[in-house]
């Protein structure tokens, strides 16, 4: 085997080693997220027994203040930690409205 055959299967291995970590990284984020809405429909239940309304933007923007500040020092960019965080704030606010139009599901 010569070095550039050599050097380029310890890429190889290097970019499998890198792809099964953000495969992990991926399944972690998939199985948070799906935790964070299950307390988050037991917010939107809470607040359809209590006539409460589905959003509440007070809390969040403290919540998208407090992302990019965690963004900021996470050394992600807060922009696009504000644009997730709005799209779950988002979805979230839809789950709330079907929860109190008695639409769970």
């Amino acid at each position: 085997m010569n070095s550039t055959q050599a050097r380029h299967e310890a890429a190889q291995q290097k970019l499998e080693d890198l792809r099964r970590s953000i495969d992990n990284i991926d399944a972690a984020l998939i199985y948070m997220l799906a935790e964070r809405f299950r307390h988050t429909q037991a917010v939107g239940r809470l607040k359809a027994a209590n006539d409460m309304p589905p959003a509440d933007p007070a809390r969040e923007a403290r919540q998208v203040a407090r992302l990019r500040q965690l963004a900021a020092t996470a050394r992600l960019d807060p922009d696009f930690a504000e644009k997730f965080l709005a799209f779950i704030i988002r979805e979230v606010i839809r789950h709330h409205e079907a929860i109190a139009a008695g639409k769970e599901g």
